[in-house]
């Protein structure tokens, strides 16, 4: 079992950056594939991008190019880093694990982070 703390959320200006963070507790952190993913009002949750065990990465096509996941297993912790923001990514974002990626892919892991606000004003 992992327990995901989700950091980094704020407020920015389009054009703009901004990294998140999440710390996983518990089970080996190297056991998950991780994942980010964001949910507008009205909207449905989107996946924004994908880590597997083996470290290969996959994203959304509307962040591609401007976002980046990553990981340092050492630290247990996942990261999406996010340029040139756009007021459409404005979103509440949540990481999540799961030792089946295709899960991940489904939308439906396991384990969710608690989500982290991202407003991206124009």
């Amino acid at each position: 079992q992992v327990q995901l703390v989700v950091s980094g959320g704020g407020s920015v200006q389009a054009g703009g950056s901004l990294r998140l963070s999440c710390v996983a507790y518990g089970d080996t952190y190297s056991s998950y594939s991780m994942g980010w993913f964001r949910q507008a009002p009205g909207a449905k949750r989107e996946r924004v991008a994908v880590i597997d065990r083996d470290g290969y990465t996959s994203y959304a096509d509307s962040v591609k190019g401007r976002f980046t996941i990553s990981q340092d297993n050492a630290k247990n912790t996942l990261y999406l880093q996010m340029n040139s923001l756009k007021p459409e990514d404005t979103a509440m974002y949540s990481c999540a694990a799961d030792s089946s990626t295709t899960r991940l892919w489904l939308g439906s892991p396991h384990y969710w982070g608690q989500g982290t606000q991202v407003t991206v004003s124009s």
